[in-house]
């Protein structure tokens, strides 16, 4: 699996004091998910906060480097902390068996975790348990420490594998359909963009497991709310001629358009957007 992970370099990481305790990938037993609070989501410089975070561990906490083996922010992109085979200082008694993933949050650890950062961690695990060799837990803070950390929602959904629902973010912003594609679009096929999310991820409902991106998530009033790459594929339905919003949210309409557009092109119909209905809208040939 590759990772887009951000280096120590390019994000100007201190040099670490001391030698590093490093530890083997198959002695990893978990992923350990944390929070750190204090700054707004919507923070463009996620790289000065990660500098901000690792010189309060080494000056105030007077550790040799950043704890977290790993930080993730909003927007999904992964800081490289100690990385994959030093032990952290994130869980004492926790640092050697549990690799330290933090998201980066603000100071409400309520409902915040976006569907970009949930791929992110999730992707961070499975990267691990491939390094481990072996299936590996899924951990929150307080687990195995008397703290609130990494928040309810964070751990209801990293943890039990559920996730905290807020019911406003249930109501789709357009009327549900039947999945109706009206009219006769001329656009040709070409070459689909990648795949946004990773393996075994797809964009589905927000009551589905852990591995179901709704766009639900990026509902802040400071940030547009739906899945960037969900607006995508929905633009790009709609350029097809089908009934649809780009809105970014899996709600019933695009189900709709998902199961009626699976079912044109002969792909298992569950109305699920994996890679084979995602590559599908661009490479498919359109039809009247």
């Amino acid at each position: 699996m590759t990772l887009d992970i951000i280096g120590r370099t390019a994000w100007g990481a201190r040099r670490r004091r001391g030698t590093a305790t490093r530890v083997q990938p198959g002695d990893r037993v978990a992923t350990m998910l944390h929070y750190s609070t204090g700054e707004e989501l919507g923070r463009a410089d996620t790289a000065e906060w990660v500098r901000q975070i690792q010189a309060h561990h080494m000056d105030t906490n007077g550790w040799e480097d950043i704890g977290y083996n790993f930080l993730v922010d909003a927007q999904g992109r992964i800081f490289e902390g100690r990385g994959w085979d030093v032990v952290g200082a994130h869980c004492a008694g926790f640092n050697t068996p549990a690799v330290g993933v933090c998201f980066l949050g603000d100071d409400d650890p309520g409902q915040d975790i976006t569907d970009a950062a949930r791929a992110s961690i999730l992707a961070l695990h499975q990267e691990n348990a491939r390094r481990a060799g072996h299936d590996l837990d899924r951990l929150g803070h307080r687990d195995k420490f008397p703290t609130a950390c990494p928040g309810d929602e964070g751990y209801a959904w990293f943890v039990k594998g559920t996730a905290a629902v807020n019911p406003s973010a249930q109501t789709p912003s357009s009327a549900p359909n039947t999945g109706s594609r009206p009219g006769n679009p001329t656009v040709k096929r070409t070459p689909a963009p990648a795949y946004p999310l990773p393996a075994g991820f797809y964009f589905g409902p927000l009551e589905g497991d852990y591995r179901s991106v709704s766009g639900f998530r990026q509902r802040r009033a400071d940030r547009k709310p739906g899945h960037p790459a969900l607006v995508l594929w929905q633009a790009r339905m709609r350029q097809r001629g089908w009934d649809i919003s780009p809105d970014g949210r899996y709600g019933p309409a695009t189900a709709a358009v998902a199961r009626a557009f699976q079912a044109e092109k002969g792909l298992t119909v569950d109305g699920l957007i994996g890679p084979a209905t995602w590559r599908a809208a661009w490479e498919a040939q359109v039809t009247a």
